[in-house]
């Protein structure tokens, strides 16, 4: 599978954090994480929104009903009998502590809990203030215009990812022939290639190394039409030109 499409990592987010990706996908998508500051990203972003949901929730106080319905489904009265009787099983630890399944249950809710209304004992404050829409993600950032200053893309990644997001916001004719490629303009030495560009949506490039060893000395992003998407140099011809600029 392709982790390319906006709308696949957005859905598979979402998914992760809901807790509905189980099993072999859950997995694929963790080491996805591990791999990608970006996916990383929509991660936090739909963490953020879940959290900010879970806070508007007033608190509720379980009914003992509530509880027992708990430790039936959790603790079989048959599972219960032996593990009384035969308390050497690694639920026999922690029985002195007075820690059963339930017990252990409503440690992992009330965790949950305390990361939702406290997270400054999980994150950074950085971390934080992302979550919460006070701080935008470090990232290089462009805004590419035709001739007549008119917007037509928004090109973006995180400082250390290895993927770069170009999102169309004006209408762009699709070429006849040939490929939008985006080019990275170095204050000095030659240009080269970013990716190619779409004609509308969004789409996602992977990068051969991170952004700050890519775009920390690049001054210039531009868009030209090229015959092969693998030319080594812009033509001459310039469709599309922004600055690149540091976000933090």
């Amino acid at each position: 599978m392709k982790y390319t499409q906006p709308e696949l990592l957005e859905h598979l987010a979402s998914s992760y954090v809901l807790g509905t990706l189980t099993g072999g996908a859950r997995r694929r998508f963790e080491r996805l994480q591990r791999d990608r500051a970006d996916v990383r990203g929509l991660v936090t972003q739909w963490e953020t929104r879940l959290g900010q949901l879970a806070v508007s929730v007033p608190a509720q106080q379980p009914s003992p009903q509530l509880w027992k319905a708990i430790a039936a489904r959790t603790q079989p009265a048959a599972t219960a009998a032996a593990a009384n009787a035969s308390p050497r099983g690694w639920l026999g630890w922690l029985k002195p502590a007075g820690v059963g399944l339930g017990g252990l249950a409503a440690g992992v809710i009330a965790a949950s809990v305390l990361f939702v209304t406290a997270p400054g004992l999980f994150m950074t404050s950085d971390q934080i203030a992302m979550r919460t829409g006070e701080k935008l993600p470090q990232s290089y950032v462009g805004l590419l215009t035709d001739a007549q200053g008119n917007g037509k893309l928004l090109v973006s990644s995180l400082r250390h990812g290895k993927t770069l997001t170009v999102k169309v916001i004006g209408p762009i004719t699709a070429p006849a022939s040939g490929t939008l490629v985006l080019w990275a303009v170095p204050a000095s030495g030659p240009a080269f290639a970013l990716g190619p560009v779409p004609a509308s949506g969004s789409a996602v490039s992977l990068l051969p190394d991170t952004s700050e060893k890519l775009l920390s000395k690049v001054s210039k992003l531009v868009v030209t039409l090229e015959t092969s998407p693998a030319a080594v140099s812009p033509s001459a011809t310039v469709l599309f030109s922004g600055n690149c600029a540091k976000l933090w």
